[in-house]
């Protein structure tokens, strides 16, 4: 069992409060994102959680029972960090076997162990090289078997693609994903990649300043942003965000709507001219300037719409698609 619950948990590094009081429940065999610009406290959330902070205040509860006070070892969690942290001289079962020696488990459970968490890894051709002749992804592989064997109540990850390029990064976040398909382990997750977010999440916690602005699934940050923080925030490219009489029109403050829901048509009610333009083959991109919008207006259509710099183009967005936000910058139902 993996439920964690926090409640009124709060940190403050001498007079500086980072995370004011906050609750929050992470079910059991959910994966949490935990989601934010850098500095918002993301890291430091996951590591009161962890044990490797104190926290200056509030409570945490891992199944039920506090957890406070316990010292990481206790808590039943593994953590796996950006950095591989494996070493040199120790083949890949050695390096995954470690955590088990240090708790003086038997060589047979040691081994069965060892052996389900290469299985499920892709690693049993690799347990007897050493992490020099490894790639970058199979490395981090190693670092979550090293976890897996631990076979604790959560996984805390925190931030453990970011050392990988491109290509990796996709890779390892399906392997991830299909991990907790396979375990049913709860997995929070820290990252500044809203679309690691959103295609890793059950749920989502949207944070600023150590404050949780939004809880809820991918879609539900998507499709309901709360606040114009999470509409800029959520979705890629981010949301096109309109004052002025445009927004009055609608009886907000400021409007917004996705590039996807805009569409590029003969006579539509806006108008601009096209700046840069992103073709990626199945999209593209485009930067239209001088609509009397906002400075950019980006707009999202087929790959195979063709336009070049300059050109004059009519748009319209989706109307039932619209977002509106009042004066306090929250999200007019």
């Amino acid at each position: 069992m993996g439920r964690i619950t926090l409640d009124k948990v709060r940190k403050a590094f001498g007079d500086t409060e980072v995370i004011p009081p906050l609750d929050l429940t992470i079910e059991d065999g959910e994966f949490v994102v935990f989601v934010g610009p850098s500095g918002c406290g993301k890291s430091t959330l996951l590591r009161l959680i962890a044990g490797l902070e104190d926290v200056s205040g509030g409570e945490i509860r891992i199944d039920g029972k506090p957890a406070t006070d316990l010292p990481p070892a206790k808590r039943g969690l593994a953590m796996v960090f950006q950095s591989y942290a494996l070493y040199p001289h120790m083949t890949v079962r050695k390096n995954i076997t470690f955590p088990l020696k240090m708790a003086g488990m038997s060589e047979e459970e040691k081994k069965r162990r060892v052996d389900h968490a290469a299985e499920v890894l892709n690693l049993t051709d690799y347990l007897d090289r050493r992490p020099g002749q490894l790639s970058g992804g199979q490395r981090q592989r190693v670092a979550i078997g090293r976890a897996i064997v631990r076979e604790p109540a959560a996984f805390l990850f925190d931030e453990p693609l970011s050392n990988l390029d491109a290509a990796l990064r996709v890779g390892m976040r399906l392997e991830i994903s299909e991990l907790h398909e396979r375990l049913k382990t709860t997995m929070v997750y820290v990252t500044h990649d809203q679309v690691e977010a959103m295609t890793m999440a059950d749920k989502i916690v949207v944070l600023r300043a150590g404050n949780i602005e939004q809880v809820g699934s991918p879609l539900d940050l998507y499709r309901t942003p709360r606040n114009l923080f999470v509409a800029g925030f959520i979705g890629s490219p981010t949301m096109n965000l309109i004052d002025g009489a445009e927004a009055a029109k609608h009886d907000a403050r400021t409007i917004g709507i996705r590039p996807e829901h805009i569409d590029v048509v003969g006579d539509g009610p806006w108008q601009g001219k096209v700046g840069v333009s992103e073709h990626l083959g199945s999209d593209t991109f485009f930067h239209v300037h001088e609509t009397g919008l906002a400075d950019i207006i980006t707009v999202r259509a087929p790959g195979e719409v063709n336009h070049r710099a300059g050109d004059t183009i009519r748009l319209s967005p989706q109307m039932d698609k619209l977002h509106r936000f009042g004066q306090d910058g929250l999200r007019i139902a």
